[in-house]
């Protein structure tokens, strides 16, 4: 890809598809274009878009398998063709991705914080892990054992992914002020891993700064731009999480998340148009291409 060797999509899965990338990737393909199409994309349109981005097919069907017995996809056939379509909860968790990933809300020093505790029978220790996996894919930090910290804009979140996950029976929700004591920005630092957050803008920055002026120029043809366009959706979506929209006033100075969201909506802004008419070209060859869904993912 010349330019884009730095963001070759086979890079991004690994040899044979089996890195643990490749789900990730097939998630962002089905939320950017199974919905505009009744929630579904044949195989057939799967095989030969994630061959686009150097994806055998059966490490394809491989993934495609692991995602249906996880509950995310389920098979499904229209007019004949075999195909697959997003489950109910995950279009759920997409909705709420929408915003987060594209809409990147950040909280005011005013806007307070939410604050869960939970307490989980030993009997259950199953919940108590679901309770952590889901807290921790919020961008919840840790202030104490059970205790869990997040800003205040979460809250309407929050409590439809544990209402979904059927953990409200474990869990109490509380919004407020930090009261005292200490310096709240340095307790932030002891909440969430601000450094390992920096490394990935770093990382993210560092690869696709080079590409930002070719698609800008819309210098990028439209094939090409679906190659970057959708790994670098994928790496981009789970840093919204990882950053809960913490107010720059609690961070470090010249934040570079605020550096990396520039970028990433300027890309997705150049790329997200001819990658959506690469997709269009390849599901309904010899049919004009449809006007852009509202939300893109």
């Amino acid at each position: 890809m010349g330019m884009t060797a730095h963001v070759e999509p086979s890079s991004a899965v690994g040899a044979g598809g089996r890195d643990s990338r490749l789900g990730p990737l097939i998630i962002t393909l089905f939320a950017l274009y199974a919905r505009g199409e009744r929630n579904w994309l044949s195989v057939a349109s799967v095989i030969r878009l994630m061959a686009d981005l150097g994806v055998e097919a059966q490490a394809v069907r491989s993934a495609v398998s692991r995602l249906k017995r996880r509950g995310v996809l389920h098979g499904e056939r229209h007019e004949g063709a075999a195909g697959y379509a997003v489950s109910g909860g995950t279009l759920e968790v997409l909705e709420d991705g929408d915003v987060r990933i594209f809409e990147r809300n950040r909280a005011a020093a005013g806007d307070g914080w939410l604050v869960v505790v939970f307490s989980v029978p030993e009997s259950e220790r199953d919940k108590r892990h679901a309770l952590r996996t889901a807290l921790t894919r919020l961008g919840f930090g840790t202030a104490a054992p059970g205790v869990w910290v997040a800003p205040g804009i979460l809250a309407d979140e929050t409590r439809r992914t544990l209402q979904r996950l059927g953990l409200t029976p474990y869990v109490d929700i509380f919004t407020g002020d930090h009261f005292a004591f200490g310096d709240l920005s340095a307790k932030v630092r002891e909440w969430w891993d601000l450094e390992e957050l920096s490394a990935l803008y770093a990382d993210f920055l560092e690869r696709y700064r080079p590409v930002s002026e070719r698609a800008a120029a819309g210098a990028i043809p439209a094939r090409e731009a679906f190659g970057i366009y959708l790994p670098m959706l994928t790496e981009w979506r789970r840093l919204p999480y990882r950053d809960p929209g913490l107010p720059l006033s609690l961070l470090p100075p010249g934040w570079m998340g605020e550096t990396a969201g520039a970028l990433f909506e300027e890309l997705d802004k150049s790329l997200r148009e001819p990658a959506r008419a690469h997709a269009q070209a390849v599901m309904h060859p010899g049919q004009a291409i449809r006007p852009a869904d509202p939300r893109p993912i």
